[in-house]
């Protein structure tokens, strides 16, 4: 069993997919945690990799960054912010913009006016948006997990984005990590990174095998090519002398010059 952890607003469907095919006798088990939680959960064993937003704790956890989200602040659907395509910090300097607990944007405190009081999650947050308390900055990932019909979003500018990276424990980098790893990097599964040893020990042994049988085969062929045609037993010797008594030339007299030819050879000449 592979156990991956991931925090709201991800979705690790396509690579579940990938990895259902290619390790169908290797069972998936996803597991949603909050973002406070996510590193508790490696850091526990609860999870051999987890899909997290950085940062994280790179003394104890490998990471690797997978994409980068866009920001957006949310918005009841008749506020003047969704008139726009894109806001800037600028635009929502008066506004109040709520600050909830579980934030995942890396500074101490967004644009605009504070709240009275931070909301302990996200989706408390959106309640209060969606009540005219005032607005909210986050990826645009959770503002779509959160949807509302009377909310909406736009894409501001000026403020931090959340990457979203594949970690797990360093010293926990099993063969089934280094499989996952290759999934979200988009490797085939015929790549020789992130492979487990054995496969790759199994295709190695196989091609040394098919390696040693082609050679042994082109041999005998040569073998075979070399001899060919030549009668058997016949040596050089032998070969030499039926050349020089073909090449003689007619018959000869003792005395030296051509024979002459008879126009009736072999039979006698009647007598009138």
């Amino acid at each position: 069993m592979f156990r991956l952890g991931y925090v709201p607003g991800v979705t690790p469907g396509k690579w579940a997919r990938v990895w259902t095919q290619r390790h169908p006798e290797v069972r998936l088990e996803l597991d949603q945690v909050t973002a406070a939680e996510a590193e508790g959960v490696l850091r526990e064993r609860r999870a051999d990799a987890a899909l997290l937003r950085l940062p994280v704790d790179r003394t104890v956890f490998s990471a690797i960054p997978l994409y980068t989200e866009t920001t957006v602040v949310v918005c009841p659907k008749d506020h003047l912010v969704s008139a726009a395509d894109e806001v800037t910090v600028e635009d929502i300097a008066e506004e109040v913009v709520l600050h909830p607990l579980d934030d995942t944007l890396d500074w101490e405190q967004p644009p605009g006016e504070p709240a009275f009081e931070r909301p302990a999650t996200t989706a408390d947050a959106i309640e209060l948006v969606a009540a005219g308390i005032g607005l909210l900055i986050v990826p645009q990932s959770l503002a779509r997990l959160h949807h509302r019909k009377d909310l909406t979003y736009r894409t501001i500018t000026g403020t931090p984005q959340s990457q979203v990276a594949l970690a797990w424990p360093e010293e926990a980098t099993t063969d089934l990590v280094e499989d996952f790893i290759g999934i979200v990097r988009g490797r085939t599964v015929n790549s020789s990174r992130g492979r487990r040893p054995d496969d790759k020990a199994k295709k190695s042994g196989k091609s040394d095998q098919t390696g040693a049988s082609g050679g042994s085969a082109k041999a005998a062929k040569a073998r075979g090519a070399s001899t060919a045609g030549k009668p058997k037993g016949q040596g050089k010797g032998q070969g030499q002398g039926q050349k020089q008594q073909s090449g003689g030339g007619g018959r000869r007299k003792a005395g030296g010059g051509a024979a002459p030819r008879s126009s009736r050879s072999g039979k006698p000449r009647r007598r009138s």
